[in-house]
């Protein structure tokens, strides 16, 4: 006995081919936002404020709303530049600044960081350092100048002085503060390993801390440069500081702004330093970096 199989009517072929099509369904790649828009180099973003910031001020001095008297033009303070790079008075006035700096920052790095491993790592350094630290830094250190005068002179030491006090504060406050902020349980798993007490101090306590103190340095060296200003106006005889009081002195708005355009760009060059360096030694350490 045969059993005959009937051909499909075609209302079965149009809901087999219906059921098909809703089976599987044209499907189209998924694109972020993100990748969908048009991609700007980032250091063309970044330079595009201060560009744009450099053509309204030339075109403000261009059209005389801005008077020179008050504030040179770009092309003028361009043209004062190469021509203090040229006699030599701004290359030896960088080094003189950038002497001064260094000398201040490594007195202030070493007298902040000794600090605050003294105040974070022992409860009595924390008794006996942390109240007068945080009495001397409310004191104004320019308010010191004079004093500074008195005690070491008019030479070079009352401006590196001024200089290490005003980064020492912003040093042993994130550094204490970084101290002070690993996680505890990361010092319960070490203690449960058999790491001793200056074991953990080296492998958990230093290396939590060292964000803090990346950051303090970053804050210090704008300080450090802030702290220049002041110090290299105070009995001076070189220095871009000493530079700018003698444009002062002759109403030279063009010098002056050469020279705190000079501050600006060292401040810029060692932070990027700093923030190298902080890459280096924090690969070990995934952060957010923005979207």
């Amino acid at each position: 006995m045969s059993i005959s199989h009937a051909p499909p009517s075609s209302s079965q072929t149009d809901i087999s081919v219906i059921s098909a099509s809703k089976a599987a369904p044209d499907l189209e790649p998924l694109v972020p936002a993100s990748s969908r828009r048009t991609r700007v180099p980032r250091w063309l973003r970044r330079t595009a404020g201060p560009l744009l910031l450099l053509a309204l001020w030339q075109l403000l001095s261009a059209t005389g709303v801005l008077p020179a008297d008050v504030l040179a033009s770009p092309g003028r303070i361009a043209e004062v530049g190469r021509d203090l790079i040229a006699d030599g008075s701004l290359p030896s006035a960088m080094g003189t600044s950038l002497r001064r700096v260094a000398a201040g920052l490594l007195l202030g790095a070493v007298v902040g960081t000794g600090l605050a491993l003294v105040s974070g790592l022992f409860r009595i350094g924390e008794d006996l350092v942390d109240a007068p630290v945080q009495m001397l830094r409310t004191v104004p250190f320019v308010g010191l100048i004079p004093l500074f005068i008195i005690w070491f002179g008019i030479g070079e030491a009352p401006k590196i002085a001024i200089i290490t006090l005003g980064v020492t504060f912003p040093l042993y406050l994130n550094v204490y503060a970084g101290i002070r902020g690993v996680d505890a349980q990361l010092i319960e798993a070490g203690e449960s390993l058999g790491l001793t007490r200056w074991g953990l101090v080296r492998h958990v306590v230093l290396p939590g801390a060292l964000p803090g103190a990346m950051t303090g340095l970053r804050y210090s060296l704008g300080v450090a440069w802030l702290a220049l200003v002041f110090a290299e106006q105070v009995n001076a005889d070189s220095g871009i500081g000493f530079l700018m009081v003698q444009a002062r002195d002759f109403l030279r708005t063009d010098v002056i702004v050469v020279c705190l355009i000079v501050y600006a760009f060292l401040g810029l060059l060692a932070d990027f330093v700093v923030r190298t360096l902080e890459r280096l030694l924090l690969q070990w350490r995934p952060t957010f970096t923005g979207r």
